[in-house]
């Protein structure tokens, strides 16, 4: 779960980024602003790389997927981009469980067999 959450987040990051500089060309908003809420939300897409597997990890990043769709009332074309990531962090949350959930049977039945022995074929499932 962690690799898919965390490639998601990093896509985040750089959609952040761009979705920054378009803010910029709106004259009604202070460059230092745009990139005060665009720098913590581009950090806390990094940060959050690393926090995916501890408590409330997942729960930021859903706070984050909010934020991204929020962002669309400035430049709207983050309401698509925020729910297309919204959807890429649901499937790396889900998708993510079961390959875990797979790896662990996996090297549970790899133990069981014993050091040394490959599983028999066709035992995966």
């Amino acid at each position: 779960m962690r690799t898919l959450c965390a490639s998601t987040l990093i896509g985040e990051f750089f959609v952040i980024g761009f979705a920054g500089l378009v803010a910029m060309k709106d004259p009604d908003l202070a460059t230092s602003t745009v990139w005060t809420v665009s720098g913590i939300l581009m950090g806390l897409s990094v940060l959050l790389c690393g926090m995916i597997t501890r408590p409330g990890g997942i729960q930021l990043g859903w706070a984050l997927q909010i934020a991204l769709v929020a962002s669309g009332f400035i430049v709207p074309t983050m309401f698509i981009l925020g729910l297309a990531f919204g959807a890429l962090w649901w499937a790396s949350i889900h998708y993510g469980r079961k390959i875990d959930e797979a790896k662990a049977r996996f090297a549970a039945q790899a133990q069981a067999q014993g050091p040394g022995q490959a599983p028999a074929e066709g035992s995966a499932g």
